[in-house]
């Protein structure tokens, strides 16, 4: 499994087949987001695909 980019942090959970980035789970706690990228996003209570649809976005990546 190779190395991520410089600017992303640690190794990250990928796809066997594909080698991609797997996606974040929809049902995850805005709180647990904000803590690990360090960023306010919304009410801590929204999970992340409450969130997307609020914000009109189709991805953690565009969201931030």
């Amino acid at each position: 499994m190779a190395k991520d980019a410089p600017k992303m942090r640690g190794w990250r959970s990928r796809d066997k087949t594909s080698g991609l980035l797997r996606k974040k789970r929809s049902d995850t706690r805005v709180s647990t987001i904000e803590k690990q990228y360090r960023r306010r996003l919304g009410k801590d209570s929204w999970q992340l695909g409450t969130l997307l649809k609020k914000r009109r976005k189709r991805s953690l990546k565009k969201a931030l």
